[in-house]
């Protein structure tokens, strides 16, 4: 996979956001070879899908360990080069006593007796992944509250090879940690509140990962600080990628309700994917 020049990236994300803005649809993911047959699905019309990207494989990624780690020697949390952080939405303090589970390379959130089940893959660095969580994945938090769903979070770590960098796997580890912190919902939600605008940007640094995490109440502390800073969620980092490539995933978002995939055009919009849960039984 070559690596394209960050102002062909960025074009890219604004010629979808704009499309979308004019047709109302915004389908598109993080796929495979620059091809358009991302895990969001085609947009209704081609004139609407840019070039998506995704993993090649499942090999590890720029700045990772054969086992996905992040390399050792992180900066200090807060440290002068990290950025300001911004709060996570309101919604997903609504999720602040709803359980967090790891099994495998899985992250699960909600009663795991929930009579439906959603599979999401993401790419904490996806642009399209942000846009998912903004949009439709907010019809989800009430059905998640009221035991009605759970969710089951693959998060892959591709970009950093097909972009450079570590911030994919960084973000994977402080996300694993959270879940041990007992505050995955509201973590998983400001991790996405603060991507950055570019997607070519490496910067989900441990430092600016702990800045984030300082936003969550209750999350910061000796474990959780040393988990980032030390990337003490190595391994789990590469199992989750492997179940990604194991599940043949091609691209994020994919998101699947009781094991069919959602389409792509609805995943962008709260009201539209809330149409595909009530397709599905959930309300």
């Amino acid at each position: 996979m070559a690596v394209h020049k960050a102002g062909r990236k960025a074009g890219r994300v604004a010629t979808a956001v704009a499309a979308a803005a004019l047709i109302g649809v915004a389908a598109s993911a993080c796929g495979p070879d620059g091809g358009d047959n991302g895990g969001a699905g085609k947009a209704k019309s081609s004139s609407a899908a840019p070039e998506s990207r995704g993993p090649e494989s499942g090999a590890p990624e720029s700045g990772a360990s054969e086992s996905g780690a992040p390399e050792s020697g992180a900066p200090e949390a807060g440290g002068p080069d990290a950025p300001e952080a911004k709060a996570p939405p309101a919604a997903s303090e609504r999720l602040a006593k709803v359980p967090a589970s790891v099994k495998g390379g899985v992250i699960t959130v909600g009663d795991p007796k929930a009579g439906h089940t959603v599979k999401v893959y993401e790419d904490s660095r996806c642009p399209f992944c942000k846009k998912f969580e903004e949009g439709g994945a907010q019809a989800l938090v009430q059905p998640v509250a009221d035991g009605k769903v759970r969710i089951e979070y693959t998060i892959a770590s591709f970009l950093d090879k097909n972009l450079g960098g570590s911030g994919s796997v960084n973000a994977a580890n402080a996300l694993r940690a959270s879940v041990e912190a007992g505050r995955f919902p509201q973590f998983h939600a400001a991790v996405f509140a603060n991507q950055p605008d570019e997607e070519s940007d490496d910067a989900y640094t441990p430092a600016f990962l702990l800045k984030i995490a300082g936003k969550v109440d209750g999350l910061r502390g000796a474990a959780f600080d040393k988990a980032v800073t030390n990337g003490t969620y190595e391994k789990w980092v590469g199992e989750a990628m492997t179940a990604f490539t194991d599940d043949g995933i091609q691209g994020t978002p994919t998101v699947l309700i009781d094991g069919k995939k959602a389409a792509g055009n609805s995943l962008y919009e709260q009201g539209a994917f809330a149409e595909e849960l009530r397709a599905a039984g959930i309300s």
